[in-house]
């Protein structure tokens, strides 16, 4: 028996005897029981959903997108869905180059609508957020984002529309997350993924989506990726913009190409690849600040932490104030066993952030490896309050 039936007919029992003290019918308390049990088996029912019920519930919010040129030639298709009534999250590359694109739903026999144009665009993200034109009897569709980064090994499934296949739901597991530059992680799926799929939510069996597809290519073998859903949260609708404008954004930037070439080998771990476009990027365009975050980010994992913190002490006199370069300058000072320097820029990012859980698990882990245990516990302090479980895993790694 679970304790909410527990509980149930401990409350039903002390009910049944005032009822029997206030001499009301006998047969009420009965009646209060079946009651109480039957939340109780809802209770359970709606906690054990099987995935084909779960499907059902989430599915109305997914949709299918085509995108066209200037002469109304289809571009190509992919996937979306309702973050709010009216709003759908895709990729950013589904619909770039396009200057007209539609949505279909993906419920009973679906329905076309158009898209107005962007509200939100993410371009390190590769996000956009789409405003639709729909009737108002039929704009009550959103979606739930997950708060937290799913478990390695957790499962999940994906409804998306590969191959044009619109609603074609697929299963698998989280194989990865792994982290990118400039505040967000990448989710590694085993569902399998085709062209088509990009811009689909990754759900969680609660019907959470936990991020969204994005389609890369190696050797011939799509790697399943999805942008983690804390970065489609800080897409905020802004001013509506045509899609014709996206169109036009950045083109003939070669600064700009190079650097999209760099986030796509950068996601699928590439490093070698990625930092040879970053650098060639940021002599370019020295005067962006991000382009030298991520050749820093590539020098760490080439183990070349020097350069590593040359590269971040240049983002730094581009954007002195803030956190997550100082964060990462940090990192480098760390891997270079610098763990003064490094302290001394974890500290730095913790005080332009003071909510950020990573700085001060980064310096909760510098101090107790430099030999400073009282600091160590005072900034492991403040990571469990910050983030519970951060700070769980900073206690396995330290035990």
């Amino acid at each position: 028996m679970n304790p909410f039936t527990r509980r149930s007919l401990r409350f039903c029992l002390g009910v049944n005897d005032m009822i029997k003290r206030s001499h009301y019918p006998r047969l009420l308390p009965f009646a209060l029981i079946l009651l109480v049990a039957s939340f109780a088996r809802a209770s359970v029912h709606a906690a054990d959903e099987t995935l084909p019920n779960l499907v059902k519930r989430v599915k109305p919010a997914v949709v299918a997108i085509a995108t066209y040129d200037a002469n109304g030639e289809a571009l190509m298709t992919g996937s979306g869905f309702f973050l709010r009534p009216g709003q759908v999250v895709t990729n950013l590359h589904v619909i770039r180059g396009a200057v007209r694109a539609e949505i279909k739903t993906l419920d009973g026999k679906g329905k076309v609508f158009p898209v107005n144009g962007t509200l939100a665009v993410d371009e390190e993200g590769d996000l956009a957020l789409l405003s639709v034109e729909m009737p108002l009897e039929r704009t009550a569709r959103s979606t739930e984002l997950a708060k937290d980064l799913p478990d390695e090994g957790e499962t999940i499934f994906v409804i998306g529309n590969p191959l044009k296949l619109e609603g074609s739901v697929s299963d698998g597991i989280v194989s990865a997350v792994r982290e990118v530059p400039n505040s967000y992680r990448i989710i590694q799926i085993t569902a399998p993924i085709s062209h088509g799929n990009s811009g689909s939510p990754v759900f969680n069996l609660k019907g959470q989506v936990l991020g969204v597809v994005t389609v890369k290519v190696t050797n011939g073998q799509n790697i399943n990726l999805a942008i983690a859903a804390a970065r489609v949260a800080e897409l905020t609708a802004g001013k509506l913009q045509p899609l014709s404008e996206l169109a036009l954004k950045g083109k003939g930037d070669v600064a700009e190409s190079l650097y999209r070439s760099g986030l796509d080998s950068l996601w699928l771990g590439n490093y070698d690849n990625a930092v040879g476009y970053f650098e060639n990027a940021a002599n370019k365009n020295p005067r962006r600040a991000e382009t030298w975050v991520q050749v820093g980010y590539c020098k760490v994992k080439q183990g070349k932490n020097v350069e590593a913190i040359r590269a971040y002490q240049q983002a730094l006199q581009l954007k002195p104030a803030d956190p997550e370069i100082h964060n990462k300058l940090g990192d480098a000072y760390y891997y270079s066993g610098r763990l003064r320097e490094a302290i001394d820029s974890y500290t730095e990012a913790a005080r332009l952030r003071p909510d950020w859980a990573e700085t001060f698990y980064n310096l909760a882990i510098a101090y107790s490896e430099s030999g400073n245990p009282s600091m160590a516990a005072q900034q492991a302090r403040t990571l469990q309050k910050l983030d519970p479980k951060l700070y769980e895993k900073y206690l396995r790694e330290t035990m």
